[in-house]
């Protein structure tokens, strides 16, 4: 906001007013009138009142469930029909590696009253709905599209938007120094995995005990029956069969299979990929099957968990999962979301819980801009990466599918490749290594906490990439005033043109804004 005073400074202004910028290229000089920059101040403010509206949004949850988490030593876990008549609601099932139940009330009954009343029981530690997730991606019409996001050339994407040479995770740099290792599992917890499509069923994790045993039997007894390539926390089952496509999608990304002649590859040539399924044909999940299918990856031993999903509100229990994988040492990626939301004033989960081995990913385009979909944070968002007409394989075939979504797999890959070159690092210092080798990018700044696009080069070498060339913030600097005749003359503009020799680019930032004190006749 700017107070009127007796003067006029010309020049580019955003309407954020936030420093201001602009760019000449090519030597081009820049003019502005002081007519513009009225204007543009109404449009200001009139965007801030937007903003405000669109920050609230719906929290969805399954009508009348609860995921309620016992008190320790309550022993009625065990026992549904005496629990059920304790809390006055109807056990549906139980996670008890947790002292978790998931019960019904009466769907007519508002979500708070039912929450109030299961925490008022002497018996009970949480009670929370049991939040409805989704899957983070913004579809489009299906075209043959280029993995610009592991090598750009300046290609068209598949809506034939040209890229920028270079923006990408810098995939064949990296490649020189590792193609990716069978000891590294990579959890894509999400809508399956076509564990039999092409480019994937040789890089699929693969439960030993399960694979030689009996059908039919639970040989390792970790509570589920034949899972041989992961689990389906919906039925319980080990078919954990994308039906889809969205995790499929995610997999190829991390983990098509590379130099085999064939489709495409992902960040890593070899890998483990273990299919961990809890959202349905539809692209939902609840609460229930979130928690079941993180603490499925932790004890199996997933070491990154690829999270494309999101939705519900603060969820105590999936904090608690989430938690334990990082007592486990595995690194949780996950999608920042599609909504354009600021995930610093309103949180997106999973991805904006409070855990030392989450990374939050927003997605950018080809360009390196920010994805107008993509939610950010300059505190709770972390990185970025390609996320936007992504190339990759999905029901037997490939395709081409944008969002958050497809950003974070990425994110895992670079993760995942870097762990199999480095088996010895922690999460915590993974995480550290993937944040501190972002590469500074313009359409990020001030929009994630590193302001980069994730990098897997970099983070291999462990190397600090240089400031951002293309950010003016870099550029040599030199004050300057200009000053526009005062007072006005009547039935006249005035404008102002500013160059500066010798130069491809300049930026112009105002310090000071000043009008006269007759604003209003100023149009």
């Amino acid at each position: 906001y700017f107070f009127c005073s007796t003067k006029l400074c010309v020049g580019t202004i955003s309407a954020s007013f936030n420093p201001l910028e602009t760019f000449s290229r090519k030597g081009k000089s820049m003019l502005l009138t002081g007519r513009r920059a009225a204007k543009i101040l109404s449009a200001a403010i009139l965007t801030g009142s937007l903003s405000a509206f669109a920050s609230i949004k719906q929290v969805d949850s399954v009508p009348g469930e609860y995921v309620v988490r016992l008190k320790p030593g309550k022993l009625f876990i065990n026992n549904k029909a005496q629990l059920s008549k304790a809390l006055g609601s109807f056990v549906k099932s139980t996670i008890p590696s947790q002292n978790i139940v998931v019960v019904k009330r009466a769907a007519f009954e508002s979500t708070d009253s039912a929450v109030k009343a299961l925490a008022q029981n002497p018996m009970v530690d949480i009670a929370e709905p049991n939040y409805i997730y989704k899957i983070n991606r913004t579809p489009n019409d299906p075209m043959l599209g280029q993995l610009w996001g592991l090598k750009n050339v300046g290609q068209a994407d598949s809506d034939g938007k040209v890229g920028t040479a270079g923006m990408d995770i810098d995939a064949e740099k990296a490649w020189e120094i590792e193609t990716g290792s069978d000891k590294v599992v990579v959890a894509i917890i999400d809508t399956g995995v076509d564990f039999n499509h092409p480019d994937l069923k040789d890089n699929m994790w693969t439960n030993e005990a399960e694979a030689s045993g009996k059908a039919g039997v639970d040989d390792d007894n970790n509570g589920v029956i034949d899972d041989i390539h992961g689990f389906n926390a919906i039925d319980g089952s080990g078919n954990a069969m994308d039906d889809h496509g969205h995790g499929s999608h995610c997999a190829g990304t991390i983990g098509a299979k590379g130099d085999d002649g064939k489709g495409i590859v992902g960040v890593n040539w070899n890998t483990r990929i273990m299919a961990v399924k809890f959202l349905d044909a539809g692209g939902s999940g609840s609460l229930e099957d979130a928690v079941k299918a993180i603490d499925y990856a932790t004890k199996m031993g997933a070491k990154v968990m690829s999270n494309s999903w999101g939705g519900g509100g603060f969820a105590q229990t999936l904090l608690d999962s989430i938690k334990a994988s990082e007592t486990a040492g595995a690194l949780f990626v996950a999608a920042a979301g599609n909504d354009s939301n600021n995930n610093d004033s309103n949180p997106s989960y999973p991805a904006s819980y409070n855990v030392s081995n989450i990374i939050s990913v927003a997605a950018v385009d080809n360009t390196g801009t920010k994805a107008n979909f993509s939610n950010y944070g300059k505190r709770s968002v972390h990185i970025g990466a390609p996320g936007v007409n992504i190339y990759s394989s999905t029901g037997g075939a490939y395709d081409s599918w944008s969002g958050t979504s497809m950003a974070t797999p990425h994110v895992s890959g670079v993760a995942a490749l870097v762990w199999s070159h480095e088996q010895n690092l922690t999460a915590t210092e993974l995480r550290q290594r993937l944040l501190a080798t972002a590469r500074p990018i313009a359409g990020l700044k001030g929009k994630t906490s590193t302001g980069g696009l994730v990098n897997a080069y970099n983070a291999l070498t462990n190397t600090t990439p240089p400031p951002d060339a293309n950010d003016p913030a870099n550029w040599q600097s030199q004050p300057a005033s200009y000053e526009s005749e005062n007072p006005y003359k009547s039935n006249t503009n005035t404008t102002t043109e500013i160059s500066v020799p010798g130069v491809t680019e300049f930026a112009l930032y105002f310090e000071r804004f000043d009008t006269e004190a007759n604003y209003d006749t100023v149009k």
